[in-house]
């Protein structure tokens, strides 16, 4: 059987839920490549390169099924894991070292999107940086390397008094986001998440999924935080609800959607899979809050499920990300 490495995140025995579910990834991705007939090898992607670069050679892949989300823990790692497979010459799915670089720092995709004519919320950098249009109003203190919403609860909107205030917030914060952390200003509305994947056409968008927060206060922020991810027991885990059906009347608003999406697609040179996720405002004008390159493929998360609507199964859309890398 054709050997295929599933190089995923050095997961420690103390990690937390969102880093687990990596390996609970490499499982499915482990199942839909029997199915195809592959011979699939889980590896963990050590911070001693020179120990993942002697295991990669030993065991000569076919190509690499790329999953690496944290480096010793760190986000701000992640570009290390196709840097090394674009040294080693190893073909690998997903999307390439730049795009994940940039896209993974997001007050740097930021200034992109805003280079490109995309809209996205205002931002104020550590640094005091501000990237302003509008008036300043309520800010979420958001980590600028982390995903899985690391660090983020209802206590991370605040409102504008000042920039001194924000930013003393921002370092208060720092250690609870995991380093580096940025403030975005709140978008009161809906939120979206688009998911594309490859195909002979290029980037295909699947079915557009809107999360709705059932039974919030009108005092409790509507955002998809760690709790409303990760804590099965909570609240927010068990009222933010995920749905693919529309009205007739959110047809030009899907739209714009997908078109958006598309166009981050082609700006940040994405491939394979990726997921582009929005804040709608109560006018229905689309912003784009960050694009993820490297989308969580768990059987219950947000990918799978546009997989499913799509009519998509897993394997078939595990086969479409592993042929569109060895075009390349």
């Amino acid at each position: 059987m054709t050997k295929i490495v599933i190089l995923h995140s050095d997961i420690s025995p103390d990690a937390s839920a969102d880093e687990l579910d990596c390996l609970r990834q490499a499982e499915a991705i482990s199942s839909a490549l029997r199915l195809l007939n592959y011979e699939p090898v889980p590896l963990p992607f050590a911070l001693d390169l020179n120990q993942t670069i002697k295991e990669l050679k030993n065991l000569r892949p076919y190509i690499v099924f790329n999953i690496v989300e944290t480096v010793a823990g760190r986000g701000c790692l992640i570009h290390l894991a196709p840097t090394l497979l674009d040294y080693l010459q190893i073909p690998y799915t997903g999307c390439p070292t730049e795009a994940m670089f940039i896209t993974s720092n997001k007050p740097l995709s930021k200034k992109f999107l805003r280079h490109a004519g995309i809209v996205t919320p205002d931002w104020l950098e550590q640094d005091g940086s501000f990237f302003q249009t509008s008036r300043p109003g309520k800010y979420l203190i958001k980590s600028s390397w982390e995903h899985a919403s690391i660090g983020l609860d209802e206590t991370s909107l605040i409102a504008y008094t000042n920039t001194k205030d924000i930013l003393q917030e921002m370092n208060r914060r720092e250690k609870k986001l995991g380093g580096a952390c940025f403030a975005e200003a709140y978008i009161e509305g809906r939120e979206f998440n688009v998911a594309i994947i490859s195909d002979k056409n290029g980037g295909r968008v699947l079915p557009i999924a809107e999360m709705l927060f059932r039974d919030y206060t009108s005092d409790k922020p509507k955002i998809v935080d760690y709790k409303a991810k990760w804590v099965a027991d909570s609240f927010e885990y068990n009222n933010t609800i995920r749905k693919f059906d529309f009205a007739p009347e959110d047809a030009g608003l899907i739209t714009a959607l997908r078109e958006i999406a598309l166009r981050c697609w082609e700006l940040f040179g994405l491939r394979g899979y990726a997921r582009v996720d929005f804040r709608v405002d109560n006018n229905g004008k689309p912003w784009v809050l960050e694009i993820n390159t490297n989308p969580c493929l768990s059987p219950e998360a947000g990918f799978a499920a546009a997989l499913e609507e799509a009519g998509i199964k897993f394997h078939e859309a595990v086969n479409l990300i592993i042929q569109n890398a060895l075009k390349l």
